[in-house]
């Protein structure tokens, strides 16, 4: 497929990519692999076609054949703006082009433009962590119907320092075992993100009253950590929520879908054209494939072994709850079986538990129970 071609040749040419790595994970050969590296270096995407290849575009000479390439980018993409258009004609060789401002104007001079936005809310602090795989963010957009029958609800994937889309799939559900395998298919794509951030509904967390669900603890007990955001605070998702924003604006408004199947058949090139070629304005214009480069923490086929250092004492969850010092401190049915660890804080009577490397949080033996209460239960610990 051309989508998945054009992928692998991307993230093949950020430097340093392992390529017989990324071939492996991609279910290529080594050899298909470099083909099609020299095929795109060659002749572009256009390269990539399994059957003929269309020349590359000369640069613009004449005001009118600038304006041409500029009118028939936007018809292709007719959500983008004056700089997301220049700077992708820039991508593709063109010289000469005027300025976003100009642009905006032949816009608006072709009827592609209603009144300028102005008084438009912008966000005036931006934070992203310094490398890619350091925090992945995941969440659903709102399902919609389809024609048939049934419901889409895309899950999108998305890495907080590139903006890189890593999954856009269409599922006909929320459930765990929907989003474990999407992400057991990411992960041997990709490999292992050091934390990934969801919000608090299920799947993810807080179901049913509870903090973790057993997705949280797989998603641990592969290494990863796992964060929440804050209840009624969709900004902490906020460059995943913007995702879906975008995905709304350039393929889901306006438009119908009768199946899962017919929805994957849009989603698939968008993603690539939102990965390998939207100019994306968060980062200076540049597009996600150009900074996203993939884990070298490979998922692992089994799951690693549970071991605590020698002054964590392990304690094993049964409903939810695990013995300690004669007391009952309540964890979580969700990790029923697995063993936690408790670790002395260097206040008296404070312990600390974990599972794995994630802290779950503390409890105070010097707290009186509450009459109703038979469990002592897990505070937030303090942060250093």
């Amino acid at each position: 497929m051309l989508t998945e071609r054009l992928e692998f040749v991307q993230l093949a040419l950020v430097p340093g990519a392992n390529v017989s790595e990324l071939c492996e994970r991609f279910g290529i050969s080594r050899k298909a692999g470099y083909k099609w590296i020299a095929r795109f270096k060659e002749s572009g995407k256009a390269g990539l076609e399994d059957h003929s290849r269309r020349p590359r575009s000369s640069p613009v000479k004449t005001t009118e054949r600038i304006e041409e390439q500029i009118m028939a980018l936007r018809a292709k993409h007719p959500a983008w703006g004056a700089r997301k258009l220049r700077r992708r004609l820039q991508d593709q060789g063109h010289q000469g082009l005027p300025a976003a401002s100009t642009i905006t104007e032949i816009l608006r001079r072709h009827g592609q433009l209603s009144s300028p936005r102005a008084g438009q809310p912008r966000d005036w602090q931006r934070f992203e962590h310094p490398a890619p795989n350091d925090l992945w963010q995941m969440d659903f957009k709102g399902h919609f119907p389809l024609t048939r029958s049934g419901q889409c609800h895309p899950l999108t994937i998305l890495d907080d320092h590139s903006r890189y889309s890593l999954c856009l799939q269409a599922c006909g559900n929320e459930c765990h075992a929907t989003v474990e395998s999407q992400l057991i298919r990411v992960f041997r794509q990709y490999g292992l993100p050091r934390r990934m951030t969801m919000d608090n509904g299920p799947p993810w967390g807080y179901h049913d009253g509870k903090a973790w669900t057993a997705l949280g603890v797989w998603l641990v007990r592969l290494g990863v950590r796992v964060s929440h955001s804050r209840p009624f605070h969709p900004q902490t998702q906020g460059k995943d929520e913007r995702f879906h924003r975008t995905l709304k604006l350039e393929v889901l408004a306006g438009r119908s879908y009768c199946s899962l199947e017919d929805c994957q058949r849009s989603f698939d090139p968008w993603r690539t054209t939102y990965n390998c070629e939207r100019p994306h304005e968060g980062i200076g214009l540049a597009t996600p494939a150009s900074r996203y480069s993939c884990s070298g923490r490979s998922y692992p086929e089994v799951l690693p072994s549970i071991e605590y250092a020698r002054d964590v004492m392990a304690r094993k969850v049964t409903k939810g709850a695990v013995s300690f010092q004669g007391h009952q401190v309540r964890v979580g049915e969700a990790f029923d079986g697995q063993p936690v660890g408790v670790r002395a804080t260097p206040t008296d009577g404070v312990f600390e538990v974990r599972y794995c490397h994630q802290r779950l949080g503390q409890f105070d033996l010097r707290e009186p129970l509450e009459p109703d209460r038979k469990t002592h239960v897990l505070s937030p610990i303090p942060r250093d």
